[in-house]
């Protein structure tokens, strides 16, 4: 095996939603790439394309939300991955949300979902990995299944990487 598309395919990750408010402006977007990358102190890496506006809007902010899909939320997936604030979508008005005491905004309804404060951002070539120091977290009992990237291949992105 040397196509690494194949060990991302077999390895087949959560998806989640992050989520950045400025007050001003609110974004959120379709993520496939995030991980657990320090246990002590705890840390948590969601990597956005420098392409999408929820990028910029992430500059501006302390704070990000991500929200862990659940297998039955294919429609929050199409929305959040399909869909570009670059031509005027405002993907909140079309699902529920909450906002956290924190003012990070997050998906209603998601399998679990994470407050983090940034404590870095880290070029990594097309992405930038936005390293959170988690503040807050929480799960549904009843939503444990998450949404995969099989799941949802047919979604076009809203724009390219």
């Amino acid at each position: 095996m040397t196509d690494p598309a194949e060990f991302t395919r077999r390895a087949d990750g959560a998806m989640v939603v992050a989520t950045a408010d400025t007050g001003g402006d609110r974004s959120g977007c379709l993520v496939g790439f995030h991980t657990q990358c320090s246990i002590e102190p705890p840390r948590y890496a969601v990597f956005l394309s420098t392409a999408n506006h929820t990028f910029e809007v992430a500059g501006g902010v302390d704070t990000l939300g991500v929200s862990i899909l659940a297998c039955d939320q294919e429609r929050l997936a199409r929305l959040f991955g399909g869909q570009t604030a670059d031509d005027g979508v405002d993907k909140f008005d079309h699902c529920d949300w909450w906002r956290h005491d924190s003012g990070a905004i997050l998906v209603d309804g998601a399998s679990a979902w994470l407050v983090g404060s940034i404590v870095d951002r880290v070029e990594t070539g097309d992405h930038v990995a936005f390293v959170l120091h988690p503040v807050d977290q929480g799960a549904a009992a009843d939503r444990a299944d998450p949404l995969r990237l099989a799941d949802i291949a047919s979604i076009n992105p809203g724009h390219e990487a």
